[in-house]
């Protein structure tokens, strides 16, 4: 995905070069020969084999390249930076001459342009150097790259970001035909396999023994769609009757409080509470009116992906157990000793056999390929790779139902699969590894950034675009809006299953979104690989502060004024998914921000406050 990363320079330089040429002075000539370079070897390395993306040699080359291209970046950004502020002084000083246009004459700009001048001379210097060391060092050459090479054009040249637009439009009408001959659904309603299950789950909800309060839970591995039959349980007509007095669907995940479950389930069975004292009462009281709330009603609550027994410790003094209620939790966890804990009636979600895994490849690849008739010679290989995994059939099905329906076409993703799988001993790992490297340039960072939010989170779909938009994740296509291009983006993620449908508008449009659990924490993994983003606590400060931290997360409020990496003077993007508060409610504000940032997000959890901004200069 280093070919994202640079394309988004390049544009961005190919703009400022375009719009504002004098800006540069006599340093125009290094900054196009900077650009033209860097467009070869995104070309090159947007062409090249994802096998090769796993050679430590190559690896460490993109790297240099990627470093190569940040450091560019900031250099530019710092020169417009250090401009804007001086005119901005001018401005000052000249107040009383408000009527007259302010502008940094070349006396003022000669050393900040003799500044540029010698640090893109550098780094151009720089690139010809890690383009040496590729061939020394015995890498491959791949023949466009070399045919194309830019040592050999000038800045009035041949210039190859001009047809990315092109190339991007042509890949976007091949998207919406392929689109069209797949399945047109975009609710993640599809339970193939799984009616044995829900209909033995509601029997247990339903008609189960217990009179008091019982537990339920469903017990099974990653990816086997715990959430996914527990929602269709939950949305069941016959258990919304059921359960008249509540219902309520709490996602616990990894990274929990029982404040925040205790505030979800408020939330749900209509509390009397008003948003002041759901954020003033302590724990305890809070519990306590979620109590009344349920006392003498036959309510369901839904506590999805448990990882921590104190879960149910915490929670279960607050849920009513009254005789002839029959009320239910129903648990989903990976760890059956949760279920133990929590004396629950357990039901251990199975792998899905040949013949069920067949059927929903069959569902998910579309109607086209289900019926083509060359479909049969690849029945057993794609069986024996998912191993009857429900998350890996429908990945590796959205994949392949947006490939060209010819054996070459299908052929390759399967051997090319068979490589991701002898990578590692997860064969859905391998998978979805597969789909992500399968993704066009301009999906692998939107795809990625939806590992910024936090474990199980509901995403709304307006937002992401939003976000995706500021980061200039988003191409230019013809004259469509960019709105309307993020919103393609996102259906395409969604047919290739790499993103889950949570809710739809009115006119079936995406409402929001979420990731499942694996698929985000591959998210998190590449970008931290491919330097997209890094997450606060994961970030491995024994060598120094890591200076190239683009984008930065944080997740725990304490994080905020504690972490060091926020005086990062790279940093251009901040997500914050917690505020800091001081014991009387007072917000923390920050008193100073890096420079150059320019995309600042707060989301904070079970509260008004979703905060936005989107700085293109900050001065």
């Amino acid at each position: 995905m280093a070919e994202s990363s640079i394309s988004l320079f390049v544009e961005k330089l190919g703009a400022l070069v375009s719009q504002q040429a004098s800006l540069f002075g006599a340093v125009e000539g290094q900054v196009r020969q900077l650009r033209n370079e860097l467009e070869w070897i995104r070309q090159f390395l947007e062409y090249a084999d994802a096998e090769r993306r796993y050679d430590k040699m190559f690896k460490l080359w993109v790297n240099q390249i990627r470093d190569a291209a940040f450091d560019a970046e900031d250099v530019i950004d710092e020169f417009v930076f250090k401009l804007e502020r001086k005119r901005q002084q001018r401005l000052n000083n000249l107040k009383f001459l408000n009527f007259l246009p302010v502008c940094v004459g070349l006396p003022d700009r000669l050393p900040f342009v003799n500044e540029l001048n010698e640090r893109i001379s550098a780094i151009n210097i720089t690139l010809e150097k890690i383009l040496i060391n590729k061939r020394r060092y015995g890498m491959e050459d791949l023949r466009a790259f070399e045919a194309g090479s830019s040592s050999n054009t000038t800045a009035t040249s041949y210039e190859p970001w001009r047809y990315s637009d092109t190339t991007h439009d042509q890949m976007a009408v091949a998207w919406k035909e392929k689109r069209e001959r797949a399945p047109h659904t975009v609710v993640e309603s599809n339970i193939v396999g799984m009616k044995n299950d829900v209909e033995a789950l509601k029997r247990k909800l339903l008609e189960g023994d217990q009179v008091k309060r019982g537990v339920v839970a469903i017990v099974g591995m990653g990816g086997l769609g715990k959430t996914t039959l527990a929602k269709k349980i939950y949305d069941d007509s016959d258990v919304q009757r059921h359960f008249d007095g509540g219902r309520a669907w709490v996602s616990v995940s990894q990274e929990f409080s029982i404040r925040e479950l205790l505030l979800g389930i408020a939330h749900c069975v209509f509390t009397t509470l008003t948003e002041k004292q759901k954020h003033e009462l302590g724990n305890h009281e809070l519990g306590q009116e979620v109590y009344k709330s349920l006392q003498g009603k036959r309510y369901l609550i839904v506590l999805d992906d448990v990882w921590n027994t104190d879960v149910w410790g915490g929670l279960s003094k607050y849920l009513p157990s009254e005789s002839n209620k029959r009320s239910r939790v129903l648990i989903t966890t990976r760890n059956e000793q949760i279920a133990v804990d929590a004396r629950s009636d357990c039901y251990k979600l199975q792998l899905l056999d040949e013949a069920k895994s067949w059927e929903l490849f069959l569902n998910k690849v579309g109607s086209a390929a289900a019926t083509w008739a060359e479909l049969e010679k690849f029945k057993e290989g794609i069986i024996a790779k998912c191993k009857g995994l429900p998350l890996a059939i429908v990945v590796l099905g959205g994949l392949l139902s947006l490939k060209d329906l010819t054996l070459d076409s299908w052929r390759k993703v399967l051997k090319s699969m068979d490589w991701h799988l002898s990578q590692g001993p997860h064969s859905c790992l391998g998978i979805l590894a597969l789909s992500y490297n399968d993704l066009p340039s301009y999906l692998k960072p939107c795809f990625l950034y939806c590992g910024v939010f936090p474990e199980d989170s509901e995403i709304k779909a307006s937002k992401l675009i939003r976000m995706w938009i500021a980061e200039g994740f988003v191409q230019k296509r013809g004259k469509e809006t960019l709105e309307e291009i993020a919103e393609d983006y996102l259906s395409e993620l969604i047919q290739r299953s790499m993103i889950q449908v949570a809710d739809t508008r009115a006119d079936g449009r995406v409402k929001s979104c979420r990731i499942h659990d694996l698929l985000r924490d591959l998210a998190i993994s590449e970008g931290k690989e491919e330097k997209l983003f890094e997450v606060d606590e994961n970030i491995d400060v024994i060598n120094g502060l890591p200076t190239s931290v683009r984008r930065l997360i944080i997740n725990t409020h304490h994080q905020i004024t504690s972490s060091p990496h926020l005086q990062n003077s790279n940093l251009r993007s901040l997500i914050l998914n917690t505020l800091p508060t001081r014991e009387e409610g007072e917000v923390v504000l920050f008193q100073k921000w890096p420079k150059l940032i320019r995309v600042l997000h707060v989301d904070v959890m079970h509260s008004k406050l979703d905060i936005f901004f989107c700085f293109f200069f900050i001065f």
